[in-house]
């Protein structure tokens, strides 16, 4: 268990990459690229517009543990407007003082538009609907499962230092559920937002 804490952590910490084609990928063949995405006839350089990232979180306190896997895949549709598709995927389980015991599972669809202003700052608007599973295992042995499914709409800002260099592609970013509808995954059970 002590080894995949670790793990996990590194993994956390770890940068975005970015995939990317170039000459250096491609076989030439007498003097021709056979990735026409990576070079064209003039024998210019193209790159891609295609990216993929995401983050991997996790949590450890002696009443809970949470995993989640936050996948993306995108397209720079120019310099100053990214879009992508995104699936999220979180495990929590948590007791409390009394020995109850608490599943969550959540799994989520949706998109971001990231829109930059400046080359360093961007603006990101994240539209998704997540589908909840709740477990609940009661002290005295009793089960109780829910499920529902719930709308959010994150928006938020973020800081990139590295965007003009796709091959490596790290941010940081603050959303927030503007929509805060019950049983969101970013809200508590006051209707607060996290």
């Amino acid at each position: 268990m002590k080894n995949l804490i670790i793990f996990l952590f590194l993994i956390s910490f770890h940068t975005i990459q970015a995939q990317r084609t170039g000459p250096e990928n491609s076989k030439t063949e007498k003097g021709k690229t056979t990735d026409k995405n990576s070079e064209s006839e003039d024998g210019e350089s193209k790159e891609t517009n295609l990216f993929t990232g995401g983050s991997v979180s996790f949590g450890l306190s002696s009443y809970g543990f949470n995993a989640g896997l936050h996948p993306h895949f995108g397209y720079t549709l120019t310099n100053w407007l990214d879009v992508a598709a995104v699936v999220n995927f979180e495990y929590t389980s948590q007791k409390d003082y009394y020995d109850n015991k608490y599943h969550n599972t959540t799994f989520g669809i949706g998109a971001f538009t990231r829109i930059y202003p400046v080359k360093f700052a961007f603006i990101q608007i994240q539209p998704e609907y997540n589908f909840i599973n709740l477990k609940s295992i009661q002290n005295g042995g009793i089960t109780i499962k829910a499920h529902s499914s719930v709308p959010s709409l994150l928006m938020g800002i973020g800081y990139t230092p590295s965007r003009s260099d796709k091959n490596t592609f790290s941010y940081f970013t603050l959303m927030v559920d503007v929509l805060k509808k019950t049983n969101s995954p970013y809200i508590d059970g006051y209707g607060r937002m996290i």
